[in-house]
């Protein structure tokens, strides 16, 4: 069935985009373009080059890619441009650092149409020493369950840049970040839409020599955190809100306890500094929560909007597709429809 799958695939005619994101890769780019045109011959292969300086953007042309600099630095601005150019029916993205094995593309486009899936991830299996270091395994599984435990959805891999996308998800998508969080918002999006996902385990491999992470263990994780809170705020205000009115309530019943007690024991109330900041605390939590749940009206509607302009988008249709959705009259088949009615003879 693997043997046959191309033909399958493009004889559906589907157009398919791989988007290739690069900031100094000019060790590895080449072998992965070329990488991608043999796995898919007749893909287009895009290569959006974040001002390197090692003449990523030339071996890329010369590999056969159609090279676009973008030059706001950071990896989000270059996902959100390249979503806004390309059309496609199907795109898959990877980096260009040669640790994603292009020959797997197949597998995710397979998924995707076989599942109907709006995004398919590619988890990371087997990662080397020298492919992650060991601070990065051990953050993606800390950020992996946090995920879970905010957002309510399972992700195996919420960091893998290799991932296949319908044309729906990519058009519906509003990217906001500007660095490589991006892969955490594409998830978030994916939850908050509860859009059809599905996760396909693949081997990561070792970079090769001359590639260099661009990742800091510690100052990335607080850039994810932060980025965490963000997205928690923009898509479960009442959760954040109501976790911040519940600090302040708390502080409030804290600072207050010895004001009663000294009364009750007195009847004075000598902390007066105290009780006014109790009672301000006390306010600013009723605040909180009522601005959570404001915000988690306007979120709502802000998520149907998204959806409905989601589901405005036509889904790849493949040929086996159509033929089930015509209904069969004897030897005669006839789309499914309004029926016209005959005219008089």
């Amino acid at each position: 069935m693997r043997k046959n799958w191309p033909e399958i695939m493009w004889s559906e005619s589907l157009n398919i985009a791989v988007l290739l994101p690069c900031y100094n890769e000019a060790a590895t780019i080449g072998d992965v373009v070329r990488g991608f045109r043999k796995a898919l011959p007749q893909a287009d292969i895009y290569v959006y080059d974040n001002n390197s300086t090692d003449g990523t953007a030339l071996h890329a042309m010369l590999a056969g890619a159609t090279v676009v600099r973008e030059r706001r630095q950071g990896k989000g601005h270059v996902v959100r441009r390249m979503f806004a150019d390309i059309d496609a029916d199907i795109y898959v993205m990877a980096d260009g650092d040669g640790t994603y094995a292009p020959e797997d593309a197949e597998e995710l486009i397979r998924t995707l149409l076989t599942e109907g899936s709006d995004m398919v991830v590619g988890t990371r299996r087997g990662v080397h020493d020298d492919a992650g270091r060991q601070g990065h395994a051990f953050g993606n599984r800390i950020f992996n369950w946090l995920y879970r435990t905010i957002f309510g959805t399972d992700f195996s891999d919420i960091f893998s840049g290799y991932r296949a996308f319908s044309r729906r998800f990519v058009k519906s998508f509003p990217a906001v970040s500007g660095g490589f969080e991006i892969e955490t918002e594409m998830s978030v999006h994916a939850s908050r839409l509860k859009l059809p996902v599905s996760e396909l385990e693949l081997d990561y491999g070792r970079r090769p020599e001359g590639s260099h992470s661009k990742l800091s263990t510690f100052r990335d994780g607080w850039k994810i955190l932060w980025m965490f809170a963000m997205l928690m705020k923009e898509t479960r205000p009442f959760a954040f809100f109501g976790i911040l009115g519940a600090i302040s309530m708390e502080a409030s019943i804290g600072f207050m306890i010895p004001v009663f007690v000294e009364y009750f024991e007195t009847g004075f109330v000598t902390r007066m500094p105290t009780w006014v900041l109790s009672m301000a605390l006390m306010m600013i939590s009723f605040m909180l929560f009522t601005a959570g749940l404001i915000l988690d009206s306007v979120a709502r509607a802000r998520a149907e909007q998204l959806r409905i302009h989601y589901m405005s988008l036509a889904k790849p249709i493949s040929r086996q597709q159509r033929t089930n959705q015509t209904v069969s009259i004897g030897a005669l088949e006839k789309p499914v429809g309004r029926k016209k009615k005959a005219k008089a003879a």
